[in-house]
């Protein structure tokens, strides 16, 4: 069964022929997929490059969906050289073709026109050597959830607000994070601050046209309550897919563009200890074959709940997805709006499934556990999958959190979740959520990549042990 990856119902060959002409002077295009821990792997090709891409597909080695957060091989996941480290075939996903503007001249502080573009980045989707579906490409993991969806008539709204901060000291170099001029203050929270967005406006206008390049439904950009910390909202979309579609290109946009304005972006979960971390809260509704949203009224109000029960249920064995690395769970700490137990209440911020104040015709749930570094295909399968079980089930929830979730005298304050990568992998490696949630391939390679992770930080000494013990 090869997983179609053309979200619009237009021609891949004529989308590729109308970019190529609109965009004469695109030389080369950045060939980009995603892997297992949700970071951008690909290489650099000549244009022509494209036709291939749009029709059979390039070639990709399997086991770039095999590597651990630092980029290694991870040999349990049977992908690498054990297996011969086979190629598949990547085809493009036609509605992610865009011109980009990094490597480019700049005028008056921004981005020229995007006709005068020389560089286009196109996003793929891994099949196998013989085009069929690959379990261990997670945008295939989450059509397939999809498809589950749309075989009961239902399709999902969605969409993603990203935290992410803007740094002056490169995100590489393994030394204390340095903000950036306006945020250096000790006291620079600027929540909300005007002041700090216009500080930066060159950047975030950057971020808007190349957004706009990109056909990326952008809403608001928000100074977060962190210093040098920043927010951008996307605004729904009708089709799951390619709102992780989204988030990949604007990940990939925020941090080019940071870099050609002197900056560097990070979406690590908690980059500063002290401070708020950075989380992806995701929004998502359920339509019927009609079109409308099944959690309207009062029987939609019962599905909303049933939904919340499923997510609820499935919260702890896959917090692995949610909470991605090490270092994520630095942020689910107390009083810091990243939840910490298994709970839901309505226009709550300290809960993890917040049903926000909306209109009834816009009825919809919030899951606000995943940090801002999860891979956002493997994020929302688990979600969907969750409201789809929730619903068939019928279930209803415990009953829901009023006030502060991280007060102890608080009721129905819920389990706690994993607060450990180590305590996470146990609760997932023998998930059976997990493998109808994302397939047996994609379970058991994350787990294997998870293993090897925890290995490499438990073999680690840190600079403060050597400090402690020298």
């Amino acid at each position: 069964m090869t997983v179609p990856t053309n979200s619009n119902h237009v021609m891949p060959v004529s989308i590729l022929d109308d970019f190529l002409k609109n965009h004469p002077k695109v030389e080369h295009v950045e060939l980009v997929l995603v892997d297992p821990n949700g970071i951008a792997r690909g290489k650099w090709a000549p244009v022509s490059t494209l036709k291939k891409a749009f029709s059979d597909g390039v070639n990709f080695p399997l086991s770039l969906h095999g590597l651990d957060v630092w980029g290694n091989e991870v040999d349990a996941t049977g992908l690498h050289i054990s297996s011969g480290d086979l190629d598949g075939f990547c085809i493009a996903v036609p509605h992610t073709l865009s011109a980009v503007p990094w490597g480019k001249s700049r005028k008056a502080g921004h981005v020229e026109a995007e006709i005068d573009a020389t560089t286009a980045q196109v996003l793929l989707q891994t099949l196998t050597p013989e085009h069929e579906y690959f379990g261990g490409c997670s945008r295939s993991v989450l059509a397939q959830v999809i498809n589950r969806l749309s075989a009961q008539g239902m399709s999902a709204v969605c969409a993603f607000e990203l935290e992410f901060h803007l740094l002056r000291a490169p995100a590489g170099s393994g030394e204390p994070f340095e903000m950036a001029s306006h945020d250096q203050a000790p006291d620079a929270q600027f929540m909300y601050g005007l002041d700090a967005l216009a500080e930066k406006v060159d950047i975030f206008a950057d971020i808007r046209n190349a957004a706009k390049w990109a056909d990326l439904p952008i809403d608001t950009i928000v100074k977060e309550a962190g210093p040098g910390q920043y927010e951008v909202n996307l605004n729904h979309r009708a089709d799951a897919l390619r709102a992780a579609d989204d988030v990949v290109l604007l990940k990939r946009i925020i941090k080019e563009c940071a870099r050609i304005n002197g900056l560097e972006a990070t979406f690590m979960a908690k980059p500063i200890i002290g401070q708020p971390g950075n989380g992806m809260h995701v929004h998502a509704s359920v339509l019927d074959a009609q079109g409308n949203n099944i959690f309207s009224g009062r029987e939609g109000d019962v599905r909303l709940r049933h939904a919340v029960s499923g997510l609820l249920a499935s919260m702890q064995e896959m917090a692995l997805v949610f909470v991605n690395t090490h270092n994520g769970f630095r942020r689910m700490a107390p009083g810091s709006y990243a939840p910490t137990r298994v709970n839901w209440g309505a226009n709550n911020r300290s809960v993890s499934v917040r049903l926000p104040a909306a209109p009834d015709v816009a009825k919809r749930l919030e899951h606000r556990v995943s940090g801002a570094d999860a891979n956002p295909y493997l994020v929302l399968a688990t979600i969907l999958q969750g409201v789809i079980e929730g619903m068939e089930s019928e279930v209803l929830p415990p009953p829901e959190l009023v006030g502060n979730a991280y007060e102890e005298a608080t009721p129905n304050r819920g389990e706690g979740l994993p607060n450990s990568q180590i305590a996470a992998l146990q609760a997932f490696q023998d998930s059976k959520f997990a493998k109808r949630a994302l397939g047996q391939m994609m379970r058991d390679n994350l787990a294997s990549i998870k293993r090897a992770e925890v290995d490499g930080f438990r073999n680690d000494i840190s600079p403060l042990e050597r400090r402690t013990f020298l």
